[in-house]
């Protein structure tokens, strides 16, 4: 399976959403962003958790990977992305399915790109 998603990770006490996107993603891909914006939010079983889905606007493109959080990280162009969805990428990579939140916040940056912070 070569599927690739999103970031994750949890929120810690008295951490806003924001800064937690922030956070993880400079904890896990050393990635720096700056704006966040809250797309949407997904109810989660495992273990009774709820998802919070952001977009993240970079502010630098060198990625150095937490080898322990993650199995590797890199960046794809929407063109790439878009080919993911219709199962056209020339490495056969793919993407999560319509039930996780990672589908729908990647298919949103492909449709609207920067427009996913309006």
């Amino acid at each position: 399976n070569n599927m690739w998603s999103c970031l994750a990770g949890f929120i810690e006490p008295g951490e806003s959403i924001e800064d937690a996107v922030r956070r993880e993603t400079l904890e896990e891909a050393g990635i720096v962003c700056g704006e966040v914006k809250y797309f949407r939010s997904q109810p989660w079983p495992f273990p009774m958790s709820l998802m919070i889905g952001c977009h993240a606007r970079a502010e630098s493109t060198n990625i150095t990977v937490d080898r322990t959080e993650l199995e590797d990280a890199r960046w794809f162009t929407r063109d790439e992305v878009a080919l993911m969805f219709t199962g056209r990428h020339p490495e056969g990579i793919s993407i999560p399915p319509p039930i996780a939140i990672a589908h729908h916040i990647i298919r949103a940056w492909v449709e609207e790109g920067d427009g996913v912070f309006d």
